[in-house]
């Protein structure tokens, strides 16, 4: 059954206001409407990205989740994957702290190098600044 890209949106579109309602109206923790409604929301947007890949070569950015995907599971990311500013220093054992610490020293000598190179860069172009008062005043002299 072939399924254009607009007709699957909307369905996905129908399938997360239904899904919405059902969350938002929901009688229990196992409440089945809900499970219902997550069901037919995984099928509108499966149907919906095989729908817009075929027609328009294109992929979604992002998927769902298998079922052997675990939600809790913080080892499937790199630590390259996060921004400092999305670690919490409670999630953190010692070690891995101890390696944020270094990698923050390492920054810092970086930035200390850097300085170091542009004071360098500034004394020369005084230098040259300099020399060329002195050919401009000699100049002036003959």
């Amino acid at each position: 059954m072939t399924v254009e890209p607009r007709a699957a949106l909307d369905r996905l579109v129908a399938a997360l206001e239904a899904h919405y309602t059902a969350v938002s109206t929901r009688r229990a923790d196992d409440d089945p409407a809900v499970d219902d409604a997550y069901d037919v929301l995984a099928d509108a947007f499966e149907v919906y990205e095989d729908a817009l890949a075929r027609v328009h070569g294109e992929t979604m950015p992002f998927g769902l989740l298998d079922d052997g995907d675990d939600l809790d599971d913080e080892d499937d990311l790199d630590e390259d994957d996060l921004d400092e500013d999305d670690l919490d220093e409670d999630d953190l054992d010692d070690d891995e702290l101890e390696d944020l610490d270094d990698e923050d020293e390492d920054d810092d000598d970086l930035d200390e190098d850097e300085d170091e190179d542009d004071l360098d860069e500034d004394e020369d172009e005084d230098d040259l600044d300099e020399d060329e008062d002195e050919d401009d005043d000699e100049d002036e002299k003959s």
